[in-house]
């Protein structure tokens, strides 16, 4: 002990104000370990959203933003213009039939008190997404599918319609001609559109709708529908949502895994391609598919990453309205954190 205090006093510094120095550190610490900064003043609102068909999407959902409306709203109405668009081939109405020729649907929604509700496999109705916010605001359950999802959606006032628009129907009918039955993956725009906000409160939400991989199974779901996988919230940290080839999405629970790296301190960008990395890894073919992730901090701050070249995404904020394309992993390669 002697020795001690002799080396210490050589340092020039005392024993209690080295314990002050040792309690400040270890506070540092637990204040700055797997937490968002605080530090600046966040950016908000904030929206962003997959693919070219989601700026659109976006200039609706950011009515509801400017005007200091909730996240959850801004996302609900902001899907449901991809939703409603017929010359959209992978969302709702329009979208591409599986190999039967049956548009099924696929879809979830998320609030900021981690509420969510989801359906999947659904036929005949046009907005899916409505029907998963009343899955999560009017039943016990959060997710309903196939006839079950469209038996709820007959007792809340929806109708059936035919999906399956001319357009789709001369493309699935080209595509019988050769009847391979491989699901059409490609890495230019296709498949999900997924949105998340944060509203002027600070409040976050998501949503993800979709009309799955042309030429599918019947039967087969994605990632789409799949909190954890393809959309997840934590209002205390972030969210995150997925397009592309939902199989890998899945397999990695990606938006979850985005949002519990950006609890551990990474920022969006970085638990974005760390998510892909995680793919990546676990795939030697990923060259023949893409994934695209977008996530949001409780700071506004947003980040993107991709397989693939090709991925686009939307973002507004008080200060922009813009579309970008993502960086990808074939373009920047491996990265350490």
């Amino acid at each position: 002990m002697g020795s001690r205090r002799k080396f210490i006093k050589k340092l020039g510094v005392t024993l209690p104000a080295l314990s002050i120095l040792g309690v400040q550190a270890c506070e540092a610490e637990k204040e700055t370990k797997g937490a968002v900064s605080v530090s600046k003043k966040a950016i908000k609102p904030v929206v962003i959203s997959t693919w070219k068909f989601g700026f659109p999407a976006n200039e609706k959902a950011w009515e509801t933003l400017e005007s200091g409306g909730r996240a959850l709203d801004a996302v609900e109405s902001g899907v449901q213009v991809p939703e409603s668009d017929p010359n959209v081939s992978s969302v709702g109405y329009g979208g591409l039939p599986d190999r039967d020729g049956n548009v099924t649907l696929d879809s979830c929604i998320m609030d900021e008190s981690g509420n969510a509700g989801s359906v999947a496999f659904l036929q005949g109705i046009k907005n899916p997404i409505r029907v998963a916010r009343l899955v999560m605001e009017k039943t016990p359950h959060v997710m309903l599918v196939g006839k079950g999802a469209q038996d709820y959606a007959l007792s809340q006032g929806f109708k059936v319609e035919d999906l399956l628009t001319e357009k789709a129907r001369k493309r699935w009918e080209k595509w019988k001609t050769d009847a391979n039955y491989q699901p059409e993956i490609n890495v230019e725009d296709h498949d999900t559109i997924g949105m998340v906000a944060l509203d002027k409160n600070g409040d976050l939400s998501g949503a993800c709708t979709t009309s799955g991989l042309a030429w599918k199974m019947h039967g087969r779901v994605g990632d789409s529908p799949i909190i954890g996988a393809a959309l997840y919230v934590d209002n205390e940290v972030g969210a995150a949502t997925a397009t592309g080839k939902g199989e890998a999405v899945i397999k990695t629970v990606g938006a979850f895994l985005i949002v519990e790296l950006m609890r551990q301190g990474k920022s969006p960008q970085e638990a974005c391609e760390i998510a892909i990395q995680r793919i990546i890894d676990k795939n030697p073919g990923s060259k023949n598919f893409q994934v695209g992730y977008l996530a949001l901090n409780k700071q506004g701050e947003t980040g993107a990453y991709s397989i693939q070249k090709g991925f686009t995404y939307n973002e507004f904020n008080p200060d922009k309205k813009e579309q970008n394309q993502a960086e990808h992993y074939y373009e920047t390669g491996v990265r350490t954190y």
